[in-house]
């Protein structure tokens, strides 16, 4: 555990480092406790492990002020976890199902339990996220999606991948940027 909480904490010194988040910014987290454990995606969740994860990433928040997105897994279709006043902020639908290790995953579980006033929501659109284990949260990204390259890229056994977004390039060769 001590060392999943040194690389997380690495890479969140790296997101601060990077400013690339603003005050306000949306980010989205998917994780594979599994996969940080070495194991296979989806066959040995650790809600153990999404509580060291979770700890960092609260401290990103205290750091920077971003509001933070937990992705389910696949079998409740990505939806996401996040706090009631987001997602009325935001005019974000909510589905009805509470996530739990074995139809959620442990991540969006631990943060179910975890956050203030959860609700989970079917999409939305961030500005930057960070999937660990690679449970693809590029479909909650907005366009268009950098990818960071960070020194630390791995939590425990996981890849680490990071993103931010930024406004499309319009206007062809004549316009200024």
């Amino acid at each position: 555990m001590k060392k999943i909480q040194q690389d997380a904490e690495m890479i969140i010194n790296e997101w601060v480092e990077s400013s690339h988040l603003q005050n306000g910014d949306l980010f989205v987290v998917g994780c594979s406790t599994s996969e940080v454990a070495g194991e296979h995606i989806g066959t040995s969740g650790s809600e153990e492990i999404a509580a060291v994860i979770f700890e960092e990433l609260n401290k990103l928040v205290q750091r920077t002020g971003i509001h933070l997105a937990f992705q389910c897994c696949e079998h409740l279709n990505r939806a996401l976890v996040t706090e009631k006043e987001i997602m009325q902020a935001y005019n974000l639908e909510e589905v009805s199902v509470v996530p739990v290790p074995s139809a959620g995953g442990s991540m969006a579980s631990f943060a179910y339990k975890h956050l203030k006033n959860p609700v989970v929501v079917e999409k939305i659109q961030v500005q930057a996220g960070m999937d660990i284990g690679e449970t693809m949260i590029g479909m909650h990204l907005k366009h268009v999606a950098v990818p960071l390259r960070f020194k630390q890229c791995s939590i425990g056994s996981a890849r680490v991948t990071a993103a931010r977004t930024r406004p499309k390039l319009i206007g062809g060769h004549r316009a200024n940027y």
